[in-house]
């Protein structure tokens, strides 16, 4: 990935970052994504450049044309290689990492996101509860706890290759469920966290051929059993997840 070791971007010490991988089948929205819809990244990228922040769209297929189209002083475009031994809602966190390892230090604080699905409400690096809490892990939640039917499904490959697995959804079953479709914190907090997540998929969900793409079970394990203590999730950093809370206005970010 040379392309990081001269990234054509500036900013003001905060990102917002997110990665879309068409031409792999989407196991989230059962279709292959088309290879230069913008749509699908219009609504995120907008909601950026409106609060004046400076928004990176790391992507495998759009052209040339649309990247010119639709870059501005706000959102950047970084063309990336897929890897298809990690799904696409994986390997975006392998993305972040490798950037980072080259340009970490020209961040103060990062959220990374779901790109098409998720919005900016707020901007989140002046709100009070996030420069409040310079040593915390900012993420999304649901309105459930972790030991469910869809995540304890969701979880069979993780747990079959990951030993302590099946002890911390023990341990930790009636917490709330927490979404990696948000995550935030001071920049070196944050690449310390992506670096231990990749260490994750890395050991316990490569080749993951199940209908289900680990990185929600390897995120909140990873959370519950390292960061726990520095975790901040829920309002204000979310709306409920698939509330569909279009007119709300005092969360950071809104998720469906």
């Amino acid at each position: 990935m040379s392309i990081f070791d001269n990234p054509n971007f500036s900013s003001n010490g905060n990102v917002i970052m997110a990665c879309h991988i068409s031409g792999v089948y989407d196991v989230n929205r059962n279709e292959t994504l088309h290879d230069d819809s913008y749509e699908l990244v219009r609504a995120w990228a907008e909601s950026i450049a409106n609060k004046k922040l400076h928004g990176i769209i790391f992507h495998n297929n759009f052209s040339a044309e649309t990247c010119r189209k639709y870059e501005n002083d706000y959102i950047s475009f970084i063309r990336v290689d897929y890897n298809p031994a990690f799904n696409p809602n994986v390997y975006r966190y392998f993305v972040y990492r490798d950037f980072l390892e080259k340009n970490v230090g020209q961040f103060d604080h990062i959220f990374v996101t779901d790109i098409s699905d998720v919005t900016l409400v707020q901007n989140p690096f002046t709100e009070a509860f996030f420069t409040e809490n310079p040593q915390s892990i900012f993420c999304g939640d649901e309105p459930k706890i972790l030991n469910n039917e869809w995540m304890n499904e969701h979880s069979t490959h993780l747990r079959n290759n990951i030993p302590d697995y099946a002890n911390y959804e023990k341990s930790s079953g009636e917490e709330t469920l927490l979404n990696c479709g948000i995550i935030g914190a001071k920049a070196p907090l944050f690449f310390e966290f992506i670096q231990q997540l990749c260490d994750i998929h890395e050991r316990g969900n490569r080749e993951n051929k199940t209908a289900f793409t680990g990185d929600m079970g390897a995120f909140n394990y990873l959370v519950r059993t390292k960061f726990n203590e520095q975790l901040k999730h829920g309002a204000p950093v979310n709306t409920v997840f698939k509330g569909y809370e279009d007119d709300r206005q005092d969360c950071w970010f809104r998720h469906k």
